[in-house]
């Protein structure tokens, strides 16, 4: 090689902007910045879809849950019939109920069901329904329980069936 072709071959490698070497060096940088925005895009979508399905799973877990509730609620109100059953026959006198109905409705509170107590207090449509009606005998402020006829019971806090109640006032 003489010296005119390796000084071409020289300038050409330092001057010539087309030329390989140079080609790369700015490439590198450009495809280094695609990759990591590309990057950056694929972790902001998998960032997604982990807070989506686990917004998911929160949701499944919750309407299982209320399925499970409901359908543990239809069994209770099934069994209000016995329930209303014993209440009747230990009101009535009769011997041997009261430690079956205690069992039942023991077992049944475990479960989330409670019978209400609204004598003596403020009638609530929400929670009863007035069948009978008495005139007050004092000035009071409002309506209120003065008998239950039917007891009402409330599963795990919601009204499973209101009571039946004679009000004064």
């Amino acid at each position: 090689m003489n010296d005119e072709t390796a000084g071409d071959a020289m300038g050409a490698e330092t001057s010539d902007p087309g030329a390989a070497p140079v080609d790369e060096i700015v490439v590198v940088p450009t495809e280094l910045e695609l990759v990591t925005a590309e990057r950056d895009q694929f972790k902001d979508i998998a960032l997604r879809l982990q807070a989506d399905f686990e917004n998911y799973r929160k949701r499944a877990v919750a309407t299982q849950a209320d399925e499970i509730d409901r359908a543990s609620g239809k069994v209770a109100e099934s069994l209000l019939a016995v329930l209303d059953a014993c209440e009747a026959a230990f009101a009535h006198g009769v011997e041997g109920v009261e430690p079956i109905w205690s069992q039942l409705m023991g077992a049944m509170h475990k479960q989330g069901l409670e019978a209400m107590d609204l004598v003596e207090k403020p009638f609530d449509p929400a929670h009863s329904e007035a069948v009978l009606h008495e005139p007050a005998t004092d000035e009071t402020s409002g309506p209120v329980v003065s008998e239950v006829l039917r007891t009402g019971y409330r599963w795990k806090g919601k009204v499973l069936r209101p009571a039946m109640v004679k009000v004064r006032g």
